[in-house]
């Protein structure tokens, strides 16, 4: 110090004058460590549910069937985990659209070469393919990583009301 300075007081912290008796703990309260649940691979169950598509709108029908084969309906969705279940939809030749979109949907497919650009309304994709409507808007309300590929081979979509996978026993998908 030099001369005629003063020495100032120490800064107590508000732990160094309560000592030890600080935080929620002094006071009675207790935790508990609830953990996130992380699934593992081996624990993942693929179920089968069968949808009917008649008389559905094309989007929410979407919706209810790519949380299904993301498996984030579950609870025991995990991101890193492929938990999704097997989805069949039926009648997709039934599905319904509004707003005029059977004309004004349209519908893109390149095959690579120049010029080779073919343009299709919903009508005509439904005409001919009536399951690739499905098919197309359940691919763009998954998301756009690897998984997408391996959850798209979980879904089947037949035109009509009949369908191979009776022997898996789907339930109805509510």
């Amino acid at each position: 110090l030099s001369v005629g300075a003063t020495a100032r007081p120490p800064v107590r912290s508000k732990v160094a004058r309560l000592g030890a008796l600080t935080g929620p703990w002094a006071f009675g309260y207790t935790y508990s460590v609830v953990r996130t649940y992380q699934q593992k691979t081996a624990e993942a169950t693929h179920d089968w549910y069968i949808v009917d598509a008649a008389g559905e709108r094309l989007g929410t029908l979407a919706v209810r069937v790519a949380r299904a084969l993301s498996g984030k309906r579950k609870p025991t969705w995990t991101p890193h985990i492929d938990g999704g279940d097997h989805v069949v939809v039926i009648n997709a030749e039934k599905i319904e659209l509004g707003g005029g979109k059977w004309d004004k949907k349209l519908y893109y497919r390149h095959s690579g070469y120049p010029g080779a650009l073919k343009v299709q309304t919903a009508k005509q994709v439904a005409e001919k393919h009536p399951e690739r409507l499905i098919e197309r808007a359940v691919r763009g309300m998954l998301a756009p990583n690897r998984m997408r590929s391996v959850q798209l081979n979980r879904l089947k979509v037949c035109a009509g009301a009949e369908h191979p996978h009776a022997a898996q026993k789907p339930q109805p998908l509510t």
